[in-house]
């Protein structure tokens, strides 16, 4: 039996259909000719902007379960719909040098031009998540690491081990592990990199106390969701 459909409802050479987004942006494409291809890669990734257009969220929704939802500046991310219009293949671990406080205010700062995703607190592990994953935040200090990663920040400073406890650990496992079921990704070094590694920048963290071999056996502990 075929599939009904509502007037007006339109689908693809595949019988898939096909949503307001993709019409809006593969009709723009085509009526602007010799440069379509090119048009519609862009507008692929500002869809958003697009009057009418829903946007995939909710206020206060979060993606990790459990985390608490502390908004960062608007001026400190931009708006995007990963993983269709860019690729999420990183997660890329921070120290903050400061204290958990800190971190929400200065990432609420509109002067400061940055934000990680998420932060995690020394004391316990609470995680706040302060801008959505589909959306890219100012946190690795390049562009394409930006589009293509997941920032974390962590209560404490590199040059004190002190700061980086048990619960920091284990919940930073936690969220990491989820984040990469949630992309696919390989729960490695590969994909799970310090910010001392994203080409170009002149951070250290997270710094010589951070233990790689602990916190990867405890991301690869935590029992694979499926989605």
């Amino acid at each position: 039996m075929s599939e009904r459909r509502a007037p007006g409802h339109r689908a693809d050479r595949e019988g898939r259909p096909v949503g307001r987004r993709a019409l809006l942006i593969g009709g723009a494409a085509v009526g602007l000719g010799a440069v379509g291809y090119a048009a519609r890669d862009e507008m692929a990734r500002t869809w958003w902007k697009v009057p009418g257009v829903d946007r995939p969220r909710r206020e206060g929704e979060v993606d990790h379960p459990g985390a608490e939802w502390v908004p960062a500046s608007e001026a400190n991310w931009r708006r995007a719909d990963r993983p269709y219009d860019y690729t999420v293949d990183r997660v890329v671990i921070h120290v903050i040098q400061g204290s958990y406080e800190v971190a929400l205010k200065v990432f609420q700062d509109p002067a400061h031009g940055a934000a990680t995703h998420y932060v995690v607190r020394t004391s316990d592990g609470h995680v706040a998540q302060l801008v959505r994953e589909l959306d890219v935040a100012y946190h690795a200090g390049n562009r394409a690491y930006n589009e293509r990663s997941i920032g974390i920040e962590h209560e404490g400073f590199v040059d004190r081990a002190d700061t980086l406890t048990d619960a920091t650990y284990r919940a930073s496992a936690e969220l990491t592990a989820g984040i990469c079921d949630r992309y696919g990704l390989p729960r490695d070094r590969e994909h799970i990199v310090g910010h001392v590694e994203v080409p170009g920048t002149d951070h250290t963290d997270p710094g010589p106390h951070w233990d790689w071999e602990r916190y990867l056996r405890m991301v690869r502990d935590v029992p694979v969701r499926r989605t």
